[in-house]
């Protein structure tokens, strides 16, 4: 099941560079950071649009935003293509709102939500259309790792981080203690979510959610995320001021989820509530004991970047594949700062995020907890990084290779038809490098004797083209 906290942070990870340098001088993304879901929130509410679809003969111009404002519903159907994405079908299903949330009551009820909370809670919602263009938004540009890595984790960044990891540093303190987890995977996670609590996105959750539950194509996984939000509010735990957030319905300084926060959340200062919006100890130890919970490993690294030999079979750098750090030794894989594997028995698999031309790095348990946060590599690496950068440990050695440009969704799509003309891919081709992808790449790559390494370059586009 899709964790739509991070699938949200996924897909501000594959962001128009267009629509980036049209938003960062008013935003400041990328010179002081802001969390990768209010980027996404601020890119899209300041005019970028998702690829457009013909509307359906109903369709009306949409109306100008108000100055300073978020746009409205495009009005056009989704790019998807799924039938609940259709602007009718978004059209009906809005009109229909008030009958969807009424009828959510038995289910509310059977989670002891009260009818009076009920009726408090849902009195005036309204359905927020524009989340239908986020919710099928698919960017014409993506960005590189690289540069993603330069705006995520920056010299702004690490110096707020810093002083939050002294200012709470008692409760730091305690939670390394209760829970096993490095208090610099928290910061960074608290960090690059929401610029340590500046940018946590402006939505109503309980609007978002509810939205989402009554329009669109994702209502039954939704319908949990708006009945978990109703229980939140229910308890007590939080008031509803507090649960703003990011169109998909993530809140807090570490986006939580409504059902994550089910799961996850924890009272640690004994005040009988669990905030983890506006309460540093709650919120520390929530994170925390969201990572403990996932697998989190007590001691244990992230990974460690590695240079890879030139001659190396790049079809062994798969999630897949993990082999022992003396293995991988063996096969001529060494850390890139000249230093030792702490521990030789360890397990881990190597991830080669640029190809060939770029830095190699080995990953151990702990990022595959971090993927279960967000399942974006980008974001999953980034974060490892800065958790070390704040541990005070230096900046990547190797350099990537920034002279490669990132191909447009056009030429992907390209990519993905060539590569099924040729017999390696076999997916419904969507202009989204996702694992498949990659494999189909690698198979293709290994035929004409180059690097498997499954990285989507202009080259390989063109070797693809015959030329």
């Amino acid at each position: 099941m899709a964790n739509w906290r991070t699938a949200a942070v996924a897909a501000a990870l594959l962001l128009s560079g267009q629509a980036q340098a049209q938003s960062g001088a008013q935003s400041g993304a990328q010179s002081s950071g802001g969390g990768p879901l209010n980027f996404l929130d601020n890119l899209f509410s300041r005019g970028n649009k998702p690829a457009p679809s013909a509307p359906d003969s109903g369709a009306t111009q949409a109306p100008s935003p108000p100055a300073g404002g978020p746009l409205p519903w495009s009005g056009e159907d989704g790019a998807s293509g799924h039938p609940l994405m259709t602007a009718t079908a978004i059209r009906e299903a809005a009109a229909n709102f008030d009958n969807c949330v009424a009828s959510m009551w038995p289910d509310a009820a059977r989670r002891n939500i009260s009818q009076e909370s009920f009726q408090r809670f849902t009195a005036g919602l309204t359905p927020d259309l524009r989340i239908m263009d986020l919710l099928d938004a698919q960017p014409e540009f993506t960005k590189s790792i690289w540069d993603y890595l330069d705006i995520l984790v920056n010299d702004n960044r690490l110096a707020k981080g810093r002083e939050v990891l002294t200012k709470y540093k008692a409760q730091f303190d305690a939670t390394e203690k209760a829970y096993g987890v490095d208090r610099y995977a928290i910061a960074a996670i608290w960090g690059i979510e929401s610029n340590y609590s500046t940018q946590m996105g402006d939505r109503n959750v309980l609007q978002s959610t509810a939205t989402l539950a009554c329009v669109g194509r994702r209502q039954n996984y939704f319908r949990d995320e708006f009945l978990s939000a109703l229980e939140i509010l229910h308890r007590g735990d939080l008031r509803p001021e507090q649960m703003r957030g990011s169109w998909a319905g993530a809140f807090g300084p570490t986006q939580f989820m409504p059902t994550a926060f089910k799961r996850f959340a924890v009272d640690a200062d004994g005040d009988g509530r669990r905030d983890v919006v506006d309460d540093p100890a709650d919120l520390i130890a929530s994170t925390a004991n969201n990572l403990k919970k996932d697998g989190w490993q007590t001691g244990q690294s992230w990974g460690y970047e590695v240079a890879v030999p030139q001659d190396f079979n790049y079809m062994l750098a798969d999630r897949a594949k993990a082999m022992t750090m003396a293995q991988w030794e063996k096969l001529g894989v060494k850390r890139a700062n000249g230093q030792p594997f702490p521990q030789g028995a360890d397990k881990a698999y190597l991830l080669a995020p640029a190809g060939a031309q770029g830095p190699g790095f080995l990953m151990l348990q702990n990022f595959r907890v971090i993927m279960k946060y967000n399942p974006a590599e980008a974001y999953a690496l980034a974060i490892g990084h800065f958790a070390d950068r704040l541990r005070g440990g230096p900046p990547f050695v190797q350099a990537w290779p920034r002279q490669e440009r990132e191909l447009s969704r056009a030429e992907r799509l390209e990519l993905q038809q060539l590569l099924a003309q040729r017999g390696f891919y076999q997916g419904t081709p969507d202009g989204q490098l996702g694992g498949q992808t990659r494999e189909a790449l690698r198979g293709f790559q290994a035929s004409i004797g180059a690097p498997a390494d499954g990285f989507a370059s202009s080259d390989v586009l063109e070797r693809l083209r015959g030329h």
